[in-house]
């Protein structure tokens, strides 16, 4: 009850996204907690999605590989989809294929899905869209998903939109009434109403940061499309739009721009910030990679900017629909010569949503670009949330002098280490003051911010630089402790690994009488509670969804060497969301070697 995962197997293109989500919010809308992952090729029509819905009473929302439902609608993929289930699994497929032919140990339930289709759908061509919710209706009456929600869940799809939501209303009913008439015996899952997801929303990641984004103030955003970031920009789009148009005239206050690549992306959002908007941009791996060149002049000119990475499978174009933690290693120290930049890392889409703003605070305060590293199962995929809290502190803008704090001060040097943190005081152009112009550079300059190629001049700025990237390492977000019990194991991770690291810890403790603890790692540089709870433990797994353990060696490169000896790595990288078997299975495997 209440606790398995639906797996449908269906053709790229044909519609069945809409079908997905209406069956995973009806399940959400009767108070259990569920989640949803779209696993779908990049670039071709006709290839196989896949789109997994995972029930659990417990609340956990890890990816789970096990397969409890099968809803087979690929004709291409049927009998190997088929012939991959455990014993004992339901498969409901569309009654042409013949399924049952292939197995006896699987409890099957064919439909005829096209005769179905006929009666409600008059118009030929849209069958194809509309025959997939027909699978929502067989599965609630199977399941025992109440219509009632279903249908509210198909009118939310389908707002605005009155001929389709009618339409697939009959579908599913259709749906529900041929497994009625005939499937006297129901499968040995059920659902039955909780109270568990009351007051939540469901929203994706992507979503989630645009609207931290607009929430932080943003008024520019350069951007190049790019799977899977590109709707964060274009969801910002339609957020701003809405909300940043000026009530007196209805003119922008904002400037988007799409650009031609992602080094022109980022070289407008490094212009804008420079400037003193507050702006941004979004991509991927790829795009990480073509903007190297633009970071390190924003880390040596000191520019603020703010840069999503929502991460996928590399290297080179890599697999664009796939999901990686691959990109931390290299931006942690991004860009030629000595460089270093400030990561976020959040773990789910309230995260997204407080790490825009902070990222936004932390550019202005440091005075340096700033990443968000999401990933694609973060950005794309819809997860269940508190209500996210509206922001109570005003924006922070760091040192930044206007002409009248100009004229209280004896000199003003762009570059001058004044409160020996590192970070020196700016002014904006158009700052109306003698005192105020300087020349920015990415070439040799002085504190003064004239250009120099004096060694003692380099060495100062680099010097100052790392001391700057010290302050960030207290004022970025700190490391949490989410468990702790006093086992000599300790467990660190970051990112969506966060949610199958919560499964784990439960199995392990219960099933294997390994209690663990956990430090969720929200960003780079570490500060000294990492240190801290390392010392602590005398053996620590370090969860990575990439094939290097870039984590674990970020981590190693920060830490002495009595420290790196404690560090283990635990690394997943086939594409797919990290499961928790994953790392329970690895944690075990490696305390018996």
């Amino acid at each position: 009850m209440n606790d398995f995962n639906i797996h449908v197997a269906t053709a790229n293109g044909t519609g069945s996204q809409s079908s997905n989500l209406v069956l995973m919010r009806a399940i959400f809308q009767m108070g259990i907690p569920v989640s949803g992952k779209n696993l779908f090729p990049s670039n071709i029509q006709g290839l196989p999605t896949w789109f997994t819905v995972r029930v659990s009473k417990h609340g956990y929302i890890a990816r789970r590989e096990t397969i409890d439902i099968l809803v087979a609608m690929n004709p291409e993929t049927a009998n190997e989809d088929v012939m991959r289930l455990t014993p004992g699994t339901v498969a409901v497929y569309d009654a042409p294929l013949q399924l049952d032919k292939l197995r006896q140990d699987v409890i099957f339930y064919p439909v005829p899905f096209d005769e179905l289709v006929v009666p409600v759908c008059p118009v030929a061509k849209l069958r194809k869209l509309v025959r997939n919710m027909i699978y929502d209706g067989v599965l609630a009456y199977l399941l025992g998903i109440e219509m009632a929600e279903v249908e509210r869940a198909l009118l939310k799809q389908f707002k605005g939109k009155a001929k389709a939501a009618a339409m697939n209303w009959e579908a599913a009913k259709a749906g529900y009434e041929f497994a009625r008439n005939n499937f006297a015996e129901k499968p040995p899952y059920r659902v039955e109403r909780m109270n568990a997801t009351a007051g939540k929303i469901v929203i994706d990641g992507n979503s989630a940061a645009a609207l931290g984004c607009l929430f932080a103030g943003v008024t520019v955003v350069t951007w190049y499309p790019i799977t899977p970031s590109s709707s964060l920009c274009e969801t910002l789009i339609e957020y701003m739009n809405k909300y940043r148009l000026d009530p007196q005239t209805g003119k922008a206050t904002f400037a988007i721009v799409q650009a031609e690549d992602e080094l022109a992306a980022l070289g407008m959002a490094i212009g804008a910030g420079w400037a003193g908007a507050r702006a941004m941009t979004s991509t991927s791996g790829p795009g990480i990679s073509l903007m190297a060149e633009f970071v390190g002049l924003g880390y040596y000119a000191e520019i603020p900017v703010v840069i999503f990475d929502i991460q996928r499978v590399g290297p080179s174009t890599g697999l664009p629909t796939r999901t990686m933690q691959g990109d931390i290693l290299p931006t942690a120290v991004l860009s030629h010569g000595d460089t270093k930049h400030p990561m976020l890392l959040p773990c789910s889409v309230a995260e997204c949503f407080t790490m825009a703003v902070q990222a936004f605070n932390l550019a202005e305060e440091l005075q340096t670009p700033v990443f968000v590293m999401s990933d694609l199962d973060l950005g794309m995929n819809l997860w269940m949330s508190d209500p996210f809290v509206y922001p109570a502190e005003p924006l922070r803008r760091g040192k930044v002098l206007t002409a009248e704090d100009l004229d209280k001060v004896a000199e003003f040097a762009r570059y001058k280490d004044v409160d020996g943190d590192g970070i020196p005081y700016r002014t904006l152009p158009g700052t109306k003051h003698p005192k105020a112009p300087y020349f920015t550079r990415g070439s040799g300059h002085n504190e003064r911010a004239q250009y120099s190629e004096r060694p003692g001049d380099y060495r100062r700025n680099m010097d100052r630089l790392a001391r700057k990237f010290e302050t960030a390492r207290q004022r970025v977000p700190g490391a949490v402790c989410e468990q702790e019990s006093g086992s000599a194991i300790g467990i660190i991770a970051y990112g969506t690994s966060h949610w199958a690291v919560v499964e784990a810890l439960d199995i392990l403790r219960e099933q294997h009488q390994m209690p663990a603890d956990y430090l969720r790692l929200r960003a780079y540089p570490f500060g000294g509670e990492v240190n801290e709870f390392i010392s602590r433990h005398q053996r620590i797994y370090v969860v990575d969804q990439n094939r290097d353990g870039q984590m674990y060696s970020l981590l190693g490169l920060e830490h002495d060497a009595a420290v790196k000896a404690k560090l283990r790595s635990v690394r997943y990288y086939n594409g797919l969301p990290i499961p928790a078997r994953i790392v329970v299975e690895e944690i075990l495997n490696q305390e018996k070697s």
